[in-house]
């Protein structure tokens, strides 16, 4: 009777009101989860972002004031489109982030995870400690430390202790060559990110997969582009597009170490010139505003770009389970 009433109760249509709350009951477990993550999103990037985009629509500058600005739609985005100094500094921009993603942020990371992996576990803690450094290091101080070793004897260390001795003529290296400079002094820094992201999903592929990839024969170049980059994509993309909008929008290291002179003025510098602080003392709030809504947008493309690449949608699948 107990078997034969409990097939008869779930046998029996459950109603439309008990569908609801089960399915309700079961989105309040992973809307509980998000909240937080949800409420830094709205209130750390969307909000901003409105107010930038309002911002960009208006004339607001020092010369307006907080009260007598007007709207004047799209006009800041067509005196970009028409200002000679936006493809110029367009190009600038991508030629930084480029280079300094697949050379350091990328590139130099991977090699770094996959060298120091591959060696006795305590060396290779030691060598990317010492890549930590110049993360761990206050900028100015970084910076400085790149100002002397490119100066112009006697005080340049390159020139001193390097090209010197080799025959070469000393000369004052940073406005020579400003942008192997810029790379160098933000590739050093963004290497670390990766190299640690990296490391960690190296060391986290199951030891049976380059076991049988060593049974099979395979060497090392192999085992890196058919077992170890195949695993480790959802990192690589993880990396690539965080370290793509962070180059993007930041200029810390440009600014310190250039000023945007010697031809390296990129976007973001260039908005912050603009709105905050340049030469002549005219904030152009309305106009820099303008210049970072372009960034979110270019961002937010590359970041489309990156996924569709990667086949984000393959990374976040759920894993299939067959039943033997």
């Amino acid at each position: 009777m107990t078997a034969t009433s409990e097939g008869i109760r779930s046998s029996e249509p459950i109603s439309p009101r008990a569908s609801f709350l089960e399915t309700v009951r079961g989105l309040l477990g992973p809307l509980a989860f998000m909240t937080p993550a949800t409420l830094l999103v709205l209130f750390f990037f969307f909000i901003p972002v409105l107010i930038i985009f309002g911002i960009s629509l208006t004339n607001l500058s020092t010369s307006t004031g907080f009260k007598n600005w007007e709207w004047v739609g799209l006009e800041n985005y067509r005196r970009i489109f028409i200002n000679p100094q936006s493809g110029f500094i367009f190009r600038n921009t991508l030629k930084y982030v480029f280079l300094t993603l697949t050379l350091f942020n990328v590139g130099m990371a991977l090699v770094i995870a996959l060298l120091t992996t591959h060696i006795p576990r305590r060396t290779g803690f030691f060598f990317r400690s010492l890549w930590l450094l110049p993360r761990i290091t206050p900028s100015v101080i970084y910076v400085m430390m790149w100002k002397y070793m490119a100066a112009d004897a006697p005080y340049g260390i390159l020139n001193q202790h390097l090209f010197v001795p080799l025959g070469i003529e000393p000369t004052n290296w940073l406005p020579a060559q400003a942008w192997t400079f810029v790379i160098l002094t933000n590739g050093f820094i963004g290497a670390s990110f990766g190299m640690i992201i990296f490391t960690s999903a190296i060391e986290s592929i199951p030891k049976d997969y380059m076991i049988a990839a060593l049974v099979d024969g395979c060497n090392m170049w192999q085992r890196i582009r058919y077992v170890i980059l195949p695993m480790i994509r959802w990192p690589l993309l993880f990396v690539t597009t965080y370290q793509t909008l962070s180059l993007l929008t930041s200029f810390e290291y440009i600014l310190l170490l250039t000023d945007g002179q010697f031809d390296t003025e990129v976007w973001s510098l260039w908005a912050y010139h603009r709105a905050l602080n340049n030469y002549w003392g005219n904030f152009q709030w309305g106009f820099g505003a303008a210049l970072a809504t372009v960034l979110v947008v270019v961002g937010l493309v590359m970041a489309i770009v990156y996924m569709r690449y990667f086949q984000f949608n393959e990374l976040v699948q759920e894993p299939k389970i067959e039943a033997l």
